[in-house]
């Protein structure tokens, strides 16, 4: 059975910065189109950042410059590096997965993979 664990939320001031983890188990995603959506109390699910098979990456425009997104393969790791937090950024983060292209990822309404979701608080 795949799954798909966050870890490395938590509350942080404006200006801070923090790294999700997602571990993925039971399954190697490297063929996988891996990312990370969010959703915010009151808002819509937003696509943040997404990295590719081939190493390709794309990025919400909130995020851009702030946000950095990794993965590595050998151990079924994907990262996002979230600097210069704002307090837009509070949400609930979750890590995803699917076969389709980077360009597509945001799109998604459902993904193959998904995972519980780990909190993020930015205070002002």
């Amino acid at each position: 059975q795949v799954k798909l664990t966050e870890t490395g939320g938590g509350s942080v001031q404006a200006g801070g910065s923090l790294r999700l983890s997602c571990q993925a188990s039971g399954t190697s995603y490297s063929t996988y189109s891996m990312g990370w959506f969010r959703q915010g109390p009151g808002k819509l699910r937003e696509g943040v950042a997404v990295i590719g098979e081939d190493g390709s990456t794309n990025y919400a425009e909130s995020v851009k410059g702030r946000f950095t997104i990794t993965k590595d393969n050998t151990k079924n790791i994907l990262y996002l590096q979230m600097d210069n937090l704002i307090p837009e950024d509070t949400a609930t983060y979750f890590c995803a997965g699917d076969p389709v292209s980077p360009a597509a990822f945001f799109k998604l309404r459902r993904t193959h993979y998904w995972g519980q979701g780990t909190q993020v608080t930015v205070s002002s």
